[in-house]
């Protein structure tokens, strides 16, 4: 049997807001293709610890490896090329840009990456159609459902072809007819595209889904 190749490492992440505490050593691996879900009560560091994975926060202490390449050495401007090209993002709130249709949505990370515009907007078209949202691509957010929204928010994260995903409640602000069908997009992504997902979640069902659940409390990670 072919041993998972590792894809991301943390190695004894600390992090205090102020004199406040939040990650007390941080240890995790995460392998290539697998759908990780962080479950924990409020305050137990689930957001902090994935925007620390995800480089949009820096760790007071510890490393993280990305495919064995150390991102806690890099600087800011290396971090934001390094997230646009690797790491895809997927939020509670879809933060999709109300005056853009859904296909320029998608298309933003790839122009900032400076693709052709062309291979761009087949590629938005490509995921959206996907997503079953080939029908909403001119749409703009307010003529669109908040599953739509959120479905579009996930063509965004994957235009660019991420080796990962962090997923903070994406489908916390759906109803559950939407948010099974977010879960179900995940596990078909991991299948079709080899993706691989962490996710903060409250949601039982997704959280049992994972092929790991992870559970933090007070800044550990607990089983």
């Amino acid at each position: 049997m072919t041993t998972p190749e590792t894809l991301l490492q943390a190695t004894n992440i600390f992090k205090n807001y102020g004199t406040l505490p939040v990650l007390k050593g941080i240890d995790l691996t995460i392998a290539k293709g697998e759908v990780v879900s962080i479950v924990g009560a409020s305050g137990a560091g689930k957001s902090t610890l994935l925007h620390i994975l995800g480089t949009l926060d820096a760790p007071d202490r510890g490393e993280v490896h990305f495919s064995g390449q150390d991102l806690t050495k890099m600087n800011n401007g290396d971090l934001a090329r390094f997230r646009n090209k690797y790491i895809g993002f997927i939020f509670q709130f879809h933060n999709l840009l109300p005056e853009f249709t859904a296909l320029e949505n998608a298309c933003l990370p790839g122009f900032l990456a400076g693709r052709p515009e062309k291979e761009v907007i087949a590629r938005a078209t490509e995921l959206l159609e996907m997503l079953h949202l080939g029908h909403r691509l001119e749409h703009k957010p307010s003529e669109m459902s908040g599953g739509e929204q959120q479905r579009t928010a996930v063509a965004r994260a994957l235009i660019n072809s991420p080796e990962i995903i962090f997923a903070d409640e994406p489908s916390g602000n759906l109803d559950s007819k939407n948010a099974h069908e977010l879960h179900d997009i995940f596990f078909r992504l991991r299948q079709e595209l080899n993706q691989t997902f962490v996710v903060v979640t409250h949601n039982a069902e997704l959280a049992g889904m994972a092929d790991r659940k992870l559970v933090m409390k007070d800044g550990h990670i607990v089983s």
